[in-house]
């Protein structure tokens, strides 16, 4: 497994565990037993979370925007938690393509969450991707439909 993936899975934990007990800004909840991840995993699974948190209400509006008939506060909580930080990842990271960060959340999605998860996460964050990255398909390139216009 990547280091980003460790990381993306991190932050989900530290995420989840948030929405329990919330704890100031800061980095990582602590998870006892566990061996800390490679540096560059850790750095980067704390950017996540920190940028989660401090973009929450912007990423929510985006993901509620985005999915039919669903308020995030009603989406299970690991799910809302990893359309959260694909979203983040998109709106941050633009020299990460559409089509990795949402293979990334369908892949933890689907250990973490399932397969009737994966496919929700799928469509929230391709409309997601169609709005905030309208230049780039989900496959990283432009969509055939804009290159058609210029």
């Amino acid at each position: 497994m990547g280091r980003r993936r460790t990381a993306r899975e991190r932050a989900l934990r530290s995420l989840f565990a948030l929405e329990f007990n919330d704890a100031p800004a800061g980095g990582l909840v602590p998870e006892p037993g566990r061996k800390a991840g490679p540096r560059t995993a850790e750095a980067y699974a704390v950017r996540l979370v920190e940028g989660v948190r401090a973009r929450r209400a912007e990423i929510d509006a985006l993901i509620e925007g985005t999915s039919r008939n669903w308020r995030v506060e009603r989406m299970a909580v690991v799910d809302r938690n990893i359309l959260r930080i694909a979203v983040f990842e998109m709106l941050e990271d633009a020299f990460i393509p559409p089509a990795v960060v949402i293979n990334e959340a369908l892949e933890v999605a689907k250990r973490f969450s399932g397969e009737a998860s994966a496919v929700f996460i799928n469509g929230v964050l391709d409309a997601v991707r169609r709005k905030i990255r309208p230049d780039e398909s989900s496959l990283g390139r432009q969509d055939e439909n804009e290159r058609a216009k210029k």
